[in-house]
């Protein structure tokens, strides 16, 4: 401590202060005090000498306690020490110290002050502080990653500022971080940030511990966490292992946290940004320019060197990237297919009826087992809405109740409708059902006899489709509208003069409906 402040605290304490008046007047800690008093009083009773060599005379000895006080004063113990047991009782009940006090003075008389039994009280609240274990690990082993809150942005067309997602990861070993901010959080853009992180170490860790949000774990377990479909197939695709953490147990993966914390508080604090693309450069060169270079404090050296250290530990990455899907339940139809898209997909060996997991990538379909998740069928995905990829050896050909409902339905339109939908049965099985569907439908918009021409004009034509039935259909209706237009307009003849009927045996006389109204005024 300064020369000044030393001598500050001998002029009081030889003025007879105590060291709680003395802390309020200067702010300096009764402990700092309570220590320069046994320096003082170690020294020569005479005079102790400063910096400068010149005599400080030391405090005199404190004043005799007066005889009135009581004894366990003298003796150091507190005022409420009798009352012991019944302020740990009240303390569990988790009442405050102003009640305790208040009841002390009602029901113990009490005459000591608040602030004895204030002290008293936080004495007994004292708890240890928790211990925790500080890991070691291996270089390019643990990953840790977690979302926080980046700095305000602007809304995209608006003058509106919000606060973006801020994604960091951080290897645990050199306590190097990537950081990037986004608007939106999803299955897929979770994993898409692990990834942009790995390309962005130049290679991915053992494992990941992250904690139990949607985007990564369905349901939080601590033996076996159901993992996020997208996700567990990126961390196997990088040859990574998932580890969620505890549930409320934010210290396993203490070291994201901090970084996070680390980010708001230095990086991002006070600002704010234009764009999200702004943002995100100013934290990569920010974490180039001063977090990497900064000497760590636990570590004592310099997060930089401790990552270069670290690099070569990291897994090689894949040539090919990550292909991202979309997953769902569909039902196998009863021509063995599964409709994605508009396009029917074989889905083999699948039974009719149940339901089949089925992911969808960019350029291909992958149809697996709703329990297993194992692989049933891949396909190519349709370019074209309306596709059908079954090969022929696959289709059902023998007739289902739905099957004879619809030729039911094609019977009531014509005969020709009802020749052409068993055509079109015969030749693509119950797969081409949805084309019969779609004649059997124009018959509920269009007139019966012009669908049934238009089946009769496309079997002639050899064209088996419900587009070419629907637009003959659709030809033949304007036909039909045009010649009526184009007909000779006819006067319509002038009608009759139908002569009024005066009398009839249901005409009453006009007598009884003036003696009707004379009774109902005179009621009235």
């Amino acid at each position: 401590m300064k020369l000044h402040l030393q001598t500050t605290i001998w002029t009081l304490l030889k003025a007879g202060s105590t060291q709680r008046q003395i802390e309020r007047a200067t702010g300096i800690s009764r402990h700092t005090i309570r220590a320069y008093k046994k320096k003082f009083d170690s020294q020569s009773p005479d005079s102790c000498a400063d910096q400068s060599g010149q005599p400080i005379q030391t405090a005199p000895p404190w004043p005799p306690t007066p005889a009135t006080a009581p004894t366990q004063q003298l003796s150091g113990a507190s005022i409420c020490e009798p009352y012991r047991d019944y302020i740990e009782a009240q303390l569990r009940l988790k009442r405050n110290t102003m009640a305790i006090y208040q009841d002390l003075v009602d029901q113990f008389g009490f005459t000591g002050a608040y602030n004895s039994v204030k002290r008293f009280t936080a004495k007994l609240r004292y708890r240890e502080p928790e211990q925790f274990d500080r890991l070691e690990f291996s270089p390019g082993e643990e990953m840790q990653v977690d979302y926080g809150e980046g700095a305000p942005t602007r809304v995209l067309g608006t003058t509106r500022y919000r606060k973006p997602r801020l994604f960091v990861a951080t290897l645990r070993y050199s306590r190097r971080s990537f950081r990037r901010v986004v608007w939106k959080s999803g299955q897929e853009t979770w994993a898409r940030l692990h990834e942009q992180a790995w390309r962005y170490f130049g290679g991915s860790c053992r494992y990941v511990v992250l904690d139990n949000l949607k985007e990564g774990v369905l349901k939080p377990d601590i033996h076996e966490p159901e993992l996020n479909p997208v996700y567990a197939a990126a961390l196997k695709h990088y040859c990574v292992v998932g580890d969620p953490a505890r549930v409320r147990d934010p210290n396993r993966k203490g070291t994201v946290e901090n970084a996070i914390g680390h980010t708001q508080a230095t990086a991002l604090k006070g600002r704010r940004f234009e764009t999200i693309e702004e943002q995100n450069d100013f934290l990569e060169r920010w974490e180039v320019t001063w977090a990497a270079t900064r000497i760590h404090g636990s570590e004592r050296r310099q997060v930089q060197a401790m990552f270069e250290e670290e690099r070569p530990h990291l897994q090689a990455l894949p040539i090919v990237g990550m292909q991202y899907f979309t997953e769902s339940q569909r039902t196998v139809y009863d021509d063995t297919c599964v409709r994605v898209d508009h396009s029917s997909y074989a889905a083999r060996p699948a039974p009719i009826g149940s339901l089949v997991l089925v992911r969808i990538f960019e350029h291909r379909i992958e149809i697996r087992d709703l329990q297993s998740k194992s692989l049933l069928r891949t396909h190519p995905r349709a370019q074209r809405p309306g596709s059908v990829i079954l090969p022929n050896e696959e289709r059902v050909f023998n007739p289902s109740r739905e099957t004879l409902y619809i030729l039911n339905q094609a019977k009531d339109i014509g005969p020709q409708a009802h020749r052409l939908c068993q055509m079109l049965f015969g030749i693509e099985g119950r797969v081409g059902q949805r084309k019969l569907w779609g004649i059997v439908g124009l018959g509920r918009t269009y007139p019966h006899r012009l669908v049934d021409s238009a089946c009769e004009r496309a079997m002639l034509d050899g064209i088996y489709s419900y587009k070419h039935v629907k637009a003959l259909t659709e030809r033949l209706v304007g036909d039909a509208l045009a010649a009526i237009d184009s007909a000779p307009d006819a006067a319509p003849p002038a009608q009759a003069e139908l002569p009024l009927t005066q009398e009839h045996h249901l005409i009453r006389n006009a007598d009884e409906y003036a003696d009707l109204f004379a009774r109902c005024s005179t009621q009235s």
